[in-house]
């Protein structure tokens, strides 16, 4: 005891008394290191976000009556091949990406907002997931990501007034594929799922 007062009485003792004791307890912590694990951890939503029933009957039922009235049933936005050459832990980032293009693109545009009801209150929610994933990023190779939402945007500007139709009637896969993506623990790897 008599030792730590006298410790303490002194600038060099402190500096020595840290480098003795404190350093090695911060080196051997169990802090992640950078770009490890928790690289993906701005990449999850609570799952309580798609459970709130009034949200989703408003989104199942906008994607409904409005699927109605898409006449193509040969083309599809939303779907598995989004996730081509996408490994699971980037799914979420990618589908972060493309409700950004739907809402951006399609719901907010004024003819939309004026045709369909319901239209910007499930475009707020959407915008609402997106921004709880402000921080989430993706890892490895941006290219395959980048090719699969260009391809789907071409697809969607090729199907002209069709391509909103078809994006608003497939709202319902989108909130399902973002759940997925974003509440799921991923896996790694290229697996795909059926």
């Amino acid at each position: 005891m008599a030792y730590l007062q006298t410790l303490s009485r002194s600038f060099p003792g402190w500096v020595f008394f840290c480098c003795c004791c404190c350093l090695p307890l911060l080196l051997t912590s169990s802090l992640p290191l950078r770009g490890a694990s928790m690289a993906h951890h701005g990449c999850r939503l609570r799952k309580t976000n798609f459970q709130q029933s009034y949200i989703r009957n408003r989104t199942y039922t906008l994607a409904k009556m409005v699927h109605a009235l898409d006449k193509d049933t040969d083309n599809r936005l939303i779907g598995q091949q989004l996730y081509v050459n996408i490994k699971e832990n980037n799914r979420c980032y990618l589908m972060k990406r493309v409700v950004e293009i739907v809402v951006k693109d399609v719901l907010l545009t004024t003819e939309v907002k004026n045709q369909y009801s319901y239209v910007e209150e499930v475009a707020q929610f959407l915008a609402s997931l997106t921004s709880e994933l402000s921080t989430c990023k993706f890892s490895g190779n941006r290219e395959h990501i980048e090719k699969n939402l260009e391809q789907m945007k071409n697809k969607m500007e090729q199907l002209g007034e069709n391509g909103k139709t078809k994006a608003i009637g497939e709202l319902d896969l989108l909130f399902d594929y973002m759940e997925n993506a974003c509440t799921d623990v991923p896996k790694g790897g290229n697996k795909k799922k059926n």
